[in-house]
């Protein structure tokens, strides 16, 4: 049997294989019809079969079935080797270069994290013009889903074409001219990039420091705005992704808008994961990234602008500092009604992002929250029980990046190659002044799944053992499905109570 038959014969029908994967029945079908499953489709079949087909058979069978043919090499060369005789050999790579198939990896790190499915097939749709009238339909489909996880009414909400940090760089270059006051709160690496950027800018940065693992301390922003009444920008991370601590954005911005001044938030690691609601905190400008808690693919970040910024932007005697981040000129491209051409967009991954965004409105956005930390508790649970504690006070834990301290005597990057070698699970390692002293679990997205927190018990559990620590496996594992079980009880209660 094929491996298309051979999910048939697991689940017992195509319907339900369909219902398995999340696809339409038709899909199932043309599998079936034509004997084989896609190869994109390969780690899936594997998680979702509990390894009864593997990954490997979904690729070779595929590549046997639908194999690459390159029209334009001659005749009689192997496959992607031209001749010696051509001349531009001398500019090849000596190294014989194949197709890369990358393995498969449960990814439990600060990010990227593990993308749906769903996302995946997306993004392999074909590719069309960034002005066709299809694709700028999209586009405002798009912006519609970012408001809603944003939690925002703002008109000037789209994906920038770049990382986070981009995201990053495009508020501070619109929002800080040269000789502009800047307090920025630093209680990590993040931070630290704020400032960074604060500098360049050409502003004067006013520093709020507070220690890694704590949360932004609002008394010291009241003192350091009360010293300096004429600061025009207040920029904070909500969710630091080097520490996994969480700040309270709501009432920071307060702070800072009774002193007058604009707030930047960066909301990479919170967005979608954790609470973000830009209007009713009154955010100013917010931005984060694609591969968190989106659990799309790199390359993106969603930012959000209050009219107050627009107009504050419009303002400015001054040109912007950079023509690619330019808000006045990206305003004419994602306008709703008339674009202009302003640089090539990232259809395709753009194409992800609107099908990850849809995953989230599916849900629910606050069964995605709920989600993040109903794992988290179970993780926690299971972590606590092997004997770990938590870098960061319970009060300030970010359910998505869970900071944990590496026991003495442990080498924390030998547990972190034995994790990836022998289980392909990834995790974090310090950052800065961290390195070598925490491991960062993350639970983000797609990557947020029971299975996923077991798996990373059961394997971080046995490389302790075998290291010589006292960890009796079982016992995380055991913990942690004592605190689905609780959850569990305490929802069917709150659902009885409700009836």
């Amino acid at each position: 049997m094929n491996c298309a038959e051979r999910l048939v014969d697991i689940f017992g029908t195509q319907a339900e294989v369909a219902r398995a994967f999340q696809l339409d029945r038709a899909v199932v079908h043309h599998w079936v019809k034509t004997g084989y499953v896609p190869a994109r489709w390969a780690g899936e079949v594997e998680r979702v079969t509990a390894g009864r087909i593997s990954a490997v058979d979904v690729v070779s069978e595929a590549s046997l079935k639908n194999p690459v043919r390159v029209k334009s090499r001659p005749g009689d060369a192997p496959f992607g080797i031209p001749p010696e005789s051509d001349p531009m050999t001398q500019y090849a790579p000596a190294k014989r270069i194949q197709s890369f198939h990358p393995p498969q990896r449960t990814l439990m790190g600060p990010g990227p994290t593990e993308i749906h499915p769903r996302v995946l097939t997306t993004m392999s749709q074909p590719a069309i013009g960034y002005l066709d009238p299809v694709f700028v339909e999209m586009m405002e489909e798009l912006k519609a889903l970012l408001r809603y996880v944003y939690q925002t009414k703002n008109p000037l909400t789209f994906p920038l074409s770049g990382p986070g940090s981009v995201g990053m760089e495009y508020c501070f270059v619109n929002m800080v001219a040269p000789g502009d006051k800047v307090v920025v709160c630093q209680n990590g690496v993040f931070g630290g990039r704020m400032l960074e950027n604060v500098v360049r800018c050409g502003g004067t940065p006013v520093v709020v420091e507070d220690r890694w693992g704590d949360p932004v301390d609002p008394q010291k922003l009241e003192d350091a705005l009360k010293k300096n009444p004429d600061v025009k920008v207040v920029a904070f991370v909500h969710a630091e992704t080097s520490t996994g601590a969480q700040s309270d954005a709501k009432l920071l911005t307060q702070i800072a808008h009774k002193h007058g001044a604009l707030v930047i938030v960066d909301a990479v690691t919170s967005l979608a994961g954790t609470p973000v609601k830009v209007d009713e905190w009154e955010i100013d400008a917010i931005y984060s990234a694609s591969q968190k808690c989106l659990s799309c693919t790199p390359g993106l970040s969603p930012v959000s602008f209050s009219e107050r910024v627009v107009e504050h932007v419009k303002k400015r005697k001054d040109k912007i500092h950079s023509w690619f981040m330019d808000m006045n000129l990206l305003l004419g491209y994602w306008n709703a009604s008339t674009r202009t051409y302003h640089h090539t967009a990232p259809t395709n991954s753009l194409f992800a992002l609107h099908e990850a965004l849809l995953l989230i409105r599916e849900e629910g956005l606050e069964n995605c929250w709920a989600r993040h930390l109903r794992h988290h508790v179970a993780l926690k649970a299971g972590l606590e029980a092997m004997g770990l504690k938590f870098f960061v006070a319970e009060k300030s834990q970010l359910p998505q990046m869970n900071a944990v301290l590496c026991p003495e005597g442990v080498n924390e990057e030998e547990v972190r190659k034995r994790l990836l070698g022998e289980f392909g699970l990834e995790i974090g390692a310090g950052l800065g002044p961290l390195k070598g002293r925490i491991w960062r679990f993350g639970l983000m997205g797609y990557s947020c799944r029971p299975d996923n927190v077991m798996l990373c018990l059961s394997a971080l559990g046995s490389v302790l053992s075998d290291m010589g620590l006292p960890v009796h496996v079982g016992d995380a594992e055991a913990a942690a499905h004592g605190a689905y079980a609780q959850m569990h009880a305490k929802d069917a209660q709150r659902k009885k109570r409700a009836a």
